[in-house]
């Protein structure tokens, strides 16, 4: 009844950015890029941006060491347009991980008053920046975070990625991150990020969670925690991704987190995931069949509202709820069987290198 009632409520809610015409003030804002191996989604990236009616606006692109045309495509937007800029990496230090490193390196080289920091496969539309400002500006906001819109083709991502958001939408009321001062109400999600640059640079929030697999999250609860309001919304159609091509992408990405969904304890993750798999047979033999289709209807009355929260299709995830369930598994097993080892490769790099 609380997941149905959280579901519920994100769902009226309505956590997306207000549509907004025109800004009273536009402060410079400065869109930083990590890019590893990105060649299949870099050029539209930019191309997207370049297109952008907002006048204040620098792009900076961090190459991190690719080894495909990533450096090749990025430089043919530099020749073309005064306002993007490319750095190429140097050595990763010891302790740093990837990411982190070039959201750091990117943040020094940036001149804007809003630094935006957006993952290399996004897709955004115009009005963008301007709603995510005025959002910003409205609420005195130190960190603004976007869940973006999830686009799904393959089976495999069918019945993996709307995984992410069943899992948020149903524990987490959204409203809370920006209204409570309570660190455990904290979602982000690094392919949108925005941030106030003087507080950036006050807190060096990357440099500060540099070895964090999740950093997003670690980010947002440190916010929290010395009173940066900060805000997590979700996508609409003016910021989308494909995250992951196919089930076994999809599974080794979601291994990097999943235990951080359920406050980086491995425990409560499993019993989440056992209570949810038990409850209608434990109800059915103690409770009968009417309880138990009570119980049922409560579940894909959940998936129902995630779904329209999250502008999914309603009936895909409802008749794939069964194998998103086993895939949720396979997720907690291959976390487990990485955490064991130590070893995660992700984008050429071990993410559970030694410090």
């Amino acid at each position: 009844m609380i997941r149905l009632l959280i579901a519920f409520s994100n769902y009226l809610s309505f956590t997306y950015l207000p549509k907004v015409s025109s800004l009273a003030d536009e402060p410079k804002v400065s869109v930083l890029i990590p890019a590893r191996n990105e060649e299949a989604t870099i050029g539209n990236l930019l191309e997207q941006l370049t297109r952008f009616d907002y006048s204040k606006l620098e792009i900076i692109v961090y190459n991190d060491h690719s080894t495909d045309k990533t450096e090749s495509i990025v430089k043919h937007w530099v020749e073309t347009q005064p306002n993007i800029k490319l750095i190429n990496g140097g050595v990763l230090p010891k302790g740093w991980l990837g990411k982190n490193y070039a959201c750091h390196q990117l943040a020094l080289q940036a001149t804007g008053d809003i630094f935006l920091f957006l993952d290399a496969d996004v897709m955004v539309k115009n009005g963008l920046i301007k709603r995510s400002i005025n959002h910003f500006q409205q609420y005195k906001l130190h960190l603004l975070s976007i869940f973006p819109k999830q686009i799904v083709k393959s089976f495999g991502e069918k019945v993996s990625v709307p995984l992410m958001n069943w899992i948020l939408l149903s524990l987490l009321p959204l409203s809370l991150i920006r209204k409570s001062k309570n660190k455990a109400f904290s979602a982000a999600n690094g392919q949108f990020m925005m941030f106030k640059a003087t507080t950036y640079k006050a807190t060096q929030p990357h440099e500060k969670h540099k070895s964090d697999k999740v950093e997003d999250i670690a980010i947002i609860k440190h916010f929290k925690h010395n009173g940066f309001t900060s805000d997590t919304l979700l996508g609409d159609d003016d910021i989308s991704c494909r995250m992951y091509k196919g089930l076994d992408d999809a599974v080794e990405g979601f291994t990097k987190n999943i235990f951080e969904f359920f406050g980086n304890s491995i425990f409560t993750t499993i019993t989440f995931w056992l209570l949810t798999t038990i409850a209608p047979f434990v109800i059915y033999f103690n409770m009968g069949l009417a309880w138990l289709i009570t119980y049922l209807t409560g579940m894909l009355s959940i998936r129902f509202f995630v779904s329209l929260a999250s502008q999914q299709s309603v009936l895909q995830n409802l008749l794939l709820a069964l194998p998103q369930h086993i895939v949720f598994l396979l997720i907690i097993i291959k976390g487990l069987i990485n955490n064991k080892r130590k070893k995660l490769i992700w984008k050429g790099r071990n993410i559970f290198q030694d410090q």
